[in-house]
């Protein structure tokens, strides 16, 4: 009977030894470089993990829509119209427009506001603009 159970495989505390390579590299630079090589080595990333990540973060899709929605904007509306609103930003189905004066704003809402939704809901559908908000500024 074996008081001890045998002794399993430990790896070595410390660094690690050095490779042929290494060891004549340090020797003629003077220095042992190989730690930092290696730890730099790691590091380096492919271009085609991070530019989903990177695009998704900068919500590029969402921009785009916005970008999209201003040349509708201003190819299907009318131009005196296009002078004193400006659509800004779209938010959960609502499209915010800034408009320049309180005239404009009353005229906008009382007379074309159903008009101009349903153009824009005709070029890119109810899910994206469900409803539209004026505001003077």
């Amino acid at each position: 009977m074996m008081p001890f159970p045998p002794p399993r495989f430990m790896p070595p505390l410390g660094e690690r030894p050095a490779t042929p390579r290494e060891r004549v590299l340090a020797q003629w630079r003077g220095i042992n470089l190989a730690p930092l090589e290696i730890a730099q080595f790691n590091r380096a990333k492919a271009v085609a993990t991070l530019i989903p990540r990177v695009l998704g973060d900068i919500r590029i899709d969402h921009r785009q829509a916005e970008a999209e929605i201003v040349k509708v904007w201003n190819a299907q509306l009318d131009p005196q119209l296009t002078a004193h609103a400006q659509p800004t930003q779209v938010r959960k189905g609502t499209l915010f427009v800034t408009v320049d004066s309180s005239v404009w704003l009353s005229e906008i809402v009382r007379y074309r506001r159903r008009e101009i939704l349903e153009r824009l809901q005709g070029s890119f559908g109810r899910d994206l603009i469900a409803k539209i908000s004026f505001r003077v500024g």
